[in-house]
């Protein structure tokens, strides 16, 4: 599906009150228990997905200004600041969330025609239009709101959104280990190919679902996607 730049600031704000609202609810008992992601704490998740929002905002602000400002100083002083953040009281890393994820989109509300076309670097270093940044928020604003591990589920997401994310990963992943893989959901229109890492061509194997298990799997997540024959599905790395 073809996605607009209004649908992608409608996804960010949905997705950002889910997950705000989300954290107020977590004491610290809460907050110290493991997230779904492996060594992470749910601490560790908030603190990721607060940090990534001053990150872009710090893409709004290259796009605004004309002036290089990189999302992270470097990958290390990113993992850094998830470790020293997954440290910090619940209470103050459900403020900063808050407080990041409001200015952000204050940010892009400054923003005009002219500026949304500016071209920035993101932290893979990929020249995109400032228009990618309401995407790249709505995807970690949603994923990392079922990686909380406090119920949300995938099924819980937009329908659109995760049609929309299923068309990213697959342009996005390097290709499937094995035969390539052919991804048909039982609940919505759309088939998506993700071809074989080797680029050798053949027949590919078919995987089933919901579009919400489709889209689990697609992203290295606990999903309930079979093959044809209900079979495990092969497995795939972590995404995001």
């Amino acid at each position: 599906m073809s996605r607009s730049l209004a649908d992608a600031r409608r996804w960010m704000r949905e997705g950002t009150e889910l997950l705000v609202q989300t954290t107020a609810r977590l004491d610290e008992a809460a907050y110290e228990e493991p997230s779904r992601l492996p060594a992470w704490s749910r601490k560790h998740v908030v603190a990721h997905v607060a940090a990534n929002a001053d990150a872009l905002a710090n893409l709004v602000h290259w796009a605004a200004t004309g002036t290089p400002t990189p999302m992270y100083a470097s990958p290390e002083e990113r993992a850094v600041g998830i470790e020293e953040g997954g440290r910090q009281p619940g209470g103050r890393l459900t403020e900063w969330l808050r407080l990041s994820c409001d200015a952000l989109e204050k940010a892009m509300d400054a923003l005009d025609e002219d500026r949304w076309a500016a071209r920035v670097l993101t932290a893979q270093a990929r020249a995109v239009p400032a228009t990618e940044i309401p995407w790249l928020r709505s995807r970690e604003v949603w994923v990392h709101a079922v990686d909380l591990g406090t119920g949300v589920r995938f099924g819980a997401l937009p329908a659109d959104f995760l049609t929309a994310l299923c068309d990213d990963i697959v342009a996005r992943r390097g290709g499937a280990p094995g035969q390539g893989i052919t991804l048909e959901p039982t609940d919505a229109p759309g088939r998506w190919l993700l071809p074989s890492a080797s680029g050798e061509p053949g027949e590919t194997i078919t995987v089933t679902g919901s579009l919400a298990e489709i889209t689990a799997y697609l992203a290295g997540r606990d999903h309930g996607a079979t093959t044809a024959g209900g079979a495990a599905a092969p497995a795939l790395p972590a995404w995001l």
